[in-house]
């Protein structure tokens, strides 16, 4: 591959920006809350999965002493 002098390579990065298609301010919001709302299931699942192996392991230990 031949190298481009600077002025190419920022002629090249120009074009090559001005084809990306930028979400929309709504677009944007609405990913954000998505991921919010995605990261608070996580975090519950993940809370009440960790309850059950905690109350499961403490049975266990207790039952065996």
């Amino acid at each position: 591959m031949a190298k481009a002098n600077p002025l190419q390579f920022a002629q090249q990065v120009r074009a090559e920006v001005s084809k990306v298609v930028w979400p929309s301010q709504r677009e944007t919001l609405l990913t954000t809350g998505m991921v919010f709302v995605m990261v608070i299931v996580a975090a519950t699942f993940f809370s009440i999965a960790d309850i059950g192996i905690r109350f499961a392991l403490d049975t266990i230990l207790r039952l065996a002493s």
